[in-house]
């Protein structure tokens, strides 16, 4: 896809959306300036980073916004190799970039009278499967709300209104991004790492892959979803560093010879400085 394509392309998905280019530039944190000519096709190679943030906005995957087509798009600047040895990193989100949300529980507990530890235990059963993909948020939300007794539920609302971003990763993040390519590897629930993104409850860096569970068909600690990431990276798999907070998670990439760092949401500040440690680069 060209220049002119792509900005046709977008055009025609800002319209569908009923957005107005300041609109959408409010919401995607750009300049108008960038939006006009990229439409226009008069920037010849936009960064990827600037399509995802739109792609964001607008509820789309990229693959969806382009119609499968791969623009031409900005190259990336070379990157470091860790003393390790590591060229991509994987972060993990639930925990990793964002506390994990358990206060989700306690919300709904309020908003419903229904016992905390009941609504836990009934998430938990459905949990796998939605992330999965085995099962629709919109069937989850309805399977979830008929096991509690309530009218209905909405998960994405308690989910999105419980968490906050831990800041000293999502720093990190973006220093990464200047010396690593880098990725998200989580199992979500869908169209949740779009919706963190467009509230800018995620860091906006530049993801060469995003493995999102729900749109993968595994779920970690599955080999499928660390094949499929393997994959995405494009590196050898003694190349790849994984951040999560989850042991078993872990250990089933150190198994495929990945390099693996757990994560511990309640010293941030001692698992970030033990991260960069770990991506130490020659000079």
């Amino acid at each position: 896809m060209d220049e002119v394509g792509l900005g046709k392309s977008l055009q025609k998905a800002r319209q569908a959306a009923g957005l107005t280019q300041q609109e959408l530039c409010q919401r995607a944190s750009l300049s108008y300036s960038t939006l006009a000519k990229i439409e226009r096709g008069a920037i010849k190679a936009p960064s990827i980073f600037t399509i995802q943030s739109i792609a964001a906005v607008l509820g789309l995957s990229l693959n969806d916004l382009l119609g499968g087509v791969t623009p031409k798009v900005a190259a990336v600047s070379a990157k470091k190799t860790s003393k390790s040895g590591v060229e991509f990193v994987y972060f993990d989100i639930n925990g990793c970039l964002v506390r994990f949300f358990h206060r989700a529980f306690t919300m709904l507990a309020e908003d419903t009278g229904v016992q905390p530890d009941v609504i836990e235990t009934t998430f938990w059963h459905y949990n796998d499967a939605v992330c999965r993909g085995d099962l629709s948020l919109e069937d989850f939300n309805r399977s979830f709300a008929d096991r509690l007794g309530v009218p209905e539920v909405n998960w994405k609302h308690y989910y999105i209104g419980s968490i906050d971003p831990i800041e000293e990763m999502q720093e990190l993040v973006l220093w990464a991004a200047e010396h690593y390519e880098i990725g998200l590897l989580s199992n979500i629930m869908p169209g949740f790492i779009e919706e963190m993104l467009r509230q800018r409850l995620l860091p906006r860096a530049d993801y060469k892959a995003v493995i999102d569970s729900s749109k993968v068909a595994a779920i970690k600690p599955e080999d499928k979803i660390y094949e499929l990431a393997e994959q995405a990276a494009g590196v050898e798999t003694p190349k790849i560093l994984l951040i999560d907070d989850s042991r078993s998670n872990l250990m089933a990439a150190e198994k495929r010879g990945w390099h693996v760092l757990w994560f511990d949401d309640y010293r941030p500040e001692e698992s970030v400085a033990r991260v960069r440690r770990a991506l130490e680069f020659h000079a």
